[in-house]
């Protein structure tokens, strides 16, 4: 996400490294969802200890943790808080983000998932996926201008309040959108207590890769009618990334568990240790890059410039200035993982 997130130059970005424009599927299209896929998974952890308290004590947990994980996030949009010496106002500041949908959609997978129990749970996600398809299909079109999810958000919150960046207001972590969203939490839940219960053997790794072709088998055959789309976050798209989360978790299986490969793990364990944290650093890091200038430019686009791509090329260099700022926050993560610091909500 930090890569993507962070090149040199948002005009050199290789095409794998951009999301795609609307309809289609790119590997950075991938990320977002394996990240709440990824949440749902450790949910499948931490969700027992639940069964044994109160409901009073269950919700307060995940309320708090809601509610936290979403100003974080909407604290991390609206920063810096002043400009030309006064507050930004709050009429103009985005509501919705990525950290706001992670919340949101732990929020919801955690009720579904803790009231209604598994079957509950498929049934909720089916009906989500069939129902979201129906609304988008009966309130508006596929467009970036007509669809249900804009409309609904434009309706609730106003312009203002919406991403400024594809033209025109929308958020592509709308409200509406968050409802498919939510499946991907469900659906990473579904496929860590299956791992736990199954055992990490040939034949759950066998199960996991014949789903994950199923369901990306399914998202082509859907994409006929509802196309694959990360923006507006499609039934389709939801299929598709849930079904090549799956296979890849397959693989780690099959490598981590069964091979007994874990050396070249650790690199990823240091930023999967401390993951909010870091995500939320790289965000401030780069507003402040924006907020200082060197000789009349941002920070930001000075040092990508003159460090990088003025040396490097204009595509490559972009590259490596998002790769070397990651690995900055890489060695961050690194100091705190070996002095034990561990920053949880």
């Amino acid at each position: 996400m930090i890569i993507v997130n962070t090149p040199g130059s948002w005009g050199s970005v290789y095409r794998p490294l951009s999301h795609a424009s609307w309809h289609g599927f790119t590997l950075t299209d991938l990320v977002f969802p394996t990240f709440l896929f990824v949440v749902g998974n450790a949910m499948s952890f931490s969700m027992r200890k639940f069964e044994q308290t109160s409901q009073a004590a269950f919700l307060k947990k995940v309320i708090k943790r809601t509610f936290v994980i979403f100003a974080i996030g909407f604290l991390l949009s609206w920063f810096p808080f002043f400009r030309d010496g006064q507050l930004k106002p709050l009429e103009d500041a985005r509501i919705f983000g990525v950290l706001q949908r992670i919340a949101l959609c732990y929020f919801f997978a955690s009720l579904v998932i803790h009231y209604f129990k598994i079957k509950g749970a498929l049934v909720f996600s089916m009906v989500a996926l069939l129902g979201y398809h129906l609304i988008m299909y009966t309130m508006g079109d596929y467009t970036l201008e007509g669809n249900a999810a804009l409309k609904l958000d434009l309706w609730l919150l106003g312009p203002n309040h919406l991403y400024q960046g594809e033209g025109i207001p929308f958020d592509p972590e709308g409200l509406l959108s968050t409802l498919p969203a939510t499946v991907n939490v469900i659906f990473g839940y579904f496929a860590g207590l299956f791992l736990q219960q199954s055992g990490k053997n040939f034949k759950t790794i066998a199960l996991l890769m014949i789903g994950g072709a199923t369901l990306v088998f399914l998202a082509l055959g859907w994409d006929l009618l509802f196309p694959i789309n990360k923006k507006i976050w499609t039934s389709s798209y939801v299929l598709l990334t849930v079904g090549i989360d799956v296979m890849v978790l397959a693989f780690l299986v099959y490598g981590i568990e069964i091979l007994q490969k874990k050396k070249w793990t650790y690199f990823f364990e240091v930023l999967g240790k401390n993951p909010l944290f870091i995500y939320i650093l790289s965000g401030l890091f780069v507003k402040l890059l924006f907020i200082f200038s060197i000789e009349g430019s941002s920070s930001y686009g000075w040092i990508a410039e003159n460090l990088f791509m003025s040396w490097l090329g204009d595509y490559f260099g972009s590259f490596v200035f998002a790769v070397c700022f990651t690995m900055i926050l890489w060695g961050i993560a690194y100091v705190m993982d070996k002095r034990k610091i561990y920053i949880k909500v």
